[in-house]
């Protein structure tokens, strides 16, 4: 055998052993060689009259296997490999060609001779699937990194290698599901409780455990080729029962994703079907599903963002080349309100000494206070043991002494948005650190070539934009001024992906990237309100797009006061005034006249309870409005649909004609991380490549400005990318691609 992922050798029992070892990575995929070597191997083992069974485990210390190679997948998606095929004979290649690994694992599966798997550490994917194929697992007991599942759904796709049947068949239709529409992953003792798992075992024995049970059960055979096999729970195989629990769960779904994701609708397709046949047939059925689901463009958008460019960014992508690594061992965090007290958090988890700086010790303590809270909440969920959880504490130091900082590689300042308090700040903290140190703002909305105006230091002057919840929100806009240098800039990097933050890299105006086009979405939802849509069918519609509130809410949790605040700041940089306007009018009548400022003070658009949650949307708004339009056919909905999306769409494609942004990985990453923009779209700049193309985009946005107004007017550079058939990944791509064209 011509092997070039897998060790195999046959023992003196007649045991094989194949080892999944992908040469010069960390972590084993599934390639195309990998597939080829299964192959082989299953072959040798079904026809090697020596071999009495075989063990299947991984030379990597990182685990088993993460899934497939999606860069692989995603680049030969849709491709034939021949140009002059017949449609019939195309979808027939295609279909034998992502059934592969399927038919493989399948012959595995009935070769006649035990089959055992032993797992150290993680098997997700089609990792989990090859486990699955086995007629036996064993598994290491006192590995933390250990972890099961069938994860595809989070990238657009759904589990092409048997999981869909194979998964159902062991644990019951209604777990499994939970399981694979969501993409959730199982730990040890969950597996074992389900019958995932048949033993666990000490970190280093599973080998040996799982040739022990080969050599016991000579004639094992999987469940479902048994006579007689049943379903767990109840479903018996070949029954239509099966359809009851994929109804309440279709009804579920859609309550969820509004039909947006074609993954968990083809997964539920694919089980209830599949449930219903004899495995094989299953199995068939789930790779036409499979290809299916990969063929969309929401797959296809979904794996090229959520997977292939948040790894690349998650890896720094974006970091200029030839400055060395920056070491961070201490940074200082100016402010200690809601934003500072969660970046030191942050910080702190990742191992950093923080120095939280405040007007006050009380103050300093107080933003302490936030980490204290979540650190408590983590012990009480097992999430954190007390000793991690108190070193976590001690790497924070509250103090009102600038003097505390001294030696801070890097300051991040994060007090209010006030350009004269920020300039203050900016003087009294470069008195403290070195020449070489970072002087970062955490402003939302200020241009930094205005504070940097303060610094003395003005190349090592740069945004640093973090979201709020600090905690939870995985991205940081990076925002360069006139005068940063790319020194500075790869620091800051390094900083983000220190604490294991996504970074994306822009250039400087007023609101930035995400600030500026966030906003268009909230405001088309106030232009609708204004013109007498009613409230429920905006915020219903917002959410059925793909956005995870409705805009009215997201205003609410911003702050009305805040949007007001920002919405005259903005209005008046561009001689615009602002109270004349009637959107103006309205916001200003909600938070001044009726003291409603948003979700914080429990009433804006939506009163709250006391939990924090919206009850209702505010009766008395429509003694502000004239409600014209109460009814909403489909037709309507996706009108509405359009104008929140190409709304976003259109300041996106601004931001990159003037220079704001300049890689579409950025923009697109950005637009879902910071704001929530559709995830089954891949983005911004995916919306318009993939689900759209360039020209109809155009086409379509012109009608929407003759009709609701020339916010919606494309600008010159979208007209000459049509003009062109440019897509967004043509014109703005990476530098590394780029480079390879």
């Amino acid at each position: 055998m011509d092997l070039k992922t897998f060790s195999f050798e046959v023992d003196g029992d007649g045991v094989a052993h194949a080892v999944f070892d992908v040469p010069g990575r960390s972590m084993n995929t599934i390639t195309a060689d990998a597939v080829r070597d299964l192959i082989q191997l299953t072959g040798e083992i079904s026809d090697n009259d020596a071999i009495v069974g075989a063990v299947i485990s991984s030379g990597k210390p990182s685990g088993f296997c993460a899934g497939a190679d999606l860069g692989e997948m995603g680049q030969g998606a849709g491709s034939s490999g021949k140009s002059d095929l017949s449609e019939a004979e195309r979808k027939k290649a295609q279909f034998e060609r992502g059934f592969s690994l399927n038919k493989v694992l399948r012959d595995l599966e009935t070769c006649g001779k035990p089959v055992a798997c032993a797992l150290e550490g993680l098997a997700l994917g089609g990792g989990f699937e090859i486990a699955l194929a086995c007629h036996y697992r064993a598994a290491s007991k006192d590995n933390p990194k250990l972890q099961f599942g069938l994860p595809e759904a989070k990238v657009g796709l759904l589990p092409g290698a048997g999981g869909t049947q194979r998964l159902p068949r062991l644990i019951g239709v209604q777990p499994a599901l939970e399981y694979i529409l969501q993409g959730k992953s199982m730990k040890a003792d969950k597996a074992l409780a389900l019958g995932v798992i048949d033993a666990l075992v000490p970190g280093g024995e599973t080998v040996a455990k799982a040739r022990e049970w080969v050599l016991a059960n000579p004639k094992a055979k999987a469940a479902w080729d048994k006579d007689g096999f049943k379903v767990p729970g109840g479903v018996v195989h070949r029954s239509p029962g099966a359809g009851q629990v994929a109804t309440m769960a279709n009804a579920m779904l859609m309550s969820k994703t509004y039909g947006n994701y074609p993954a968990q609708k083809n997964i539920l397709s694919c089980i209830y079907e599949g449930i219903q046949l004899p495995i094989d047939a299953a199995l068939r059925v789930e790779t036409r599903y499979f290809i299916n689901t990969q063929q969309s463009p929401e797959s296809k958008a979904m794996i090229r963002s959520l997977f292939l460019s948040m790894q690349a960014l998650g890896k720094g992508a974006s970091r200029p080349q030839g400055v060395p690594k920056y070491e961070l061992n201490k940074v200082a965090v100016i402010g200690a309100g809601l934003m500072g007290a969660g970046i030191a958090y942050v910080q702190a988890k990742a191992g950093i000494e923080t120095v939280l700086v405040d007007v006050s010790v009380e103050g300093a303590e107080k933003g302490k206070d936030y980490s204290r809270r979540l650190v408590e909440k983590d012990i009480k969920r097992g999430r954190l043991t007390q000793e991690k959880g108190d070193a976590l504490l001690a790497r924070i130091h509250p103090t009102d002494s600038y003097d505390d900082f001294k030696g801070a590689d890097l300051v991040v300042e994060a007090v209010f948005e006030n350009p004269e308090l920020k300039a203050k700040i900016t003087k009294m903290a470069e008195a403290q650190i070195s020449e070489s140190a970072v002087m970062g703002s955490n402003t939302s909305t200020l241009p930094i070539t205005g504070l940097a105006e303060a610094s003395a230091r003005p190349a090592n002057f740069i945004g640093i934009h973090f979201f709020s919840p600090v905690e939870r929100m995985g991205l940081v806009e990076i925002i360069m001024g006139e005068q940063t240098s790319q020194e500075t800039l790869a620091k800051s990097i390094d900083y983000v992906l220190a604490i294991r933050k996504t970074p994306i890299v822009v250039n400087d105006s007023r609101g930035f990237y995400t600030s500026r086009c966030f906003g268009t979405y909230t405001q088309e939802g106030m232009q609708m309100l204004a013109e007498g849509i009613k409230p429920a069918i905006i915020e219903n519609v917002g959410r059925q797009s793909g956005m995870p509130m409705g805009p009215l809410e997201v205003s609410d949790s911003v702050g009305l006061d805040t949007a007001l605040k920002v919405g005259r700041q903005m209005a008046a940089a561009m001689d615009i005034d602002y109270d004349s306007n009637e959107l103006g009018q309205m916001v200003a009548w909600i938070v001044e006249d009726k003291g409603r400022t948003g979700r914080k003070a429990g009433k804006g658009f939506y009163d709250y309870g006391p939990n924090g949650k919206p009850t209702q949307i505010w009766p008395d708004i429509n003694s502000q409005i004239d409600v014209k339009v109460d009814e909403c056919p489909p037709d309507l909905k996706e009108e509405l649909i359009k104008r929140f999306l190409f709304r976003q769409v259109i300041e996106v494609a601004r931001c990159f004609e003037e220079g704001v942004i300049t890689d579409a990985r950025d923009g697109d990453i950005g637009s879902i991380l910071a704001w929530g923009f559709a995830p089954y779209s891949g983005g911004c700049c995916s919306y318009v490549d993939l689900m759209w193309g360039i020209k109809a985009f155009v086409e379509e946005a012109d009608r929407l400005a003759d009709k609701y107004g020339d916010r919606f007017r494309p600008n010159d550079m979208l007209r000459d990318m049509a003009a062109k058939g440019e897509g967004f990944y043509d014109r703005f791509a990476p530098a590394e691609m780029a480079a390879a064209a």
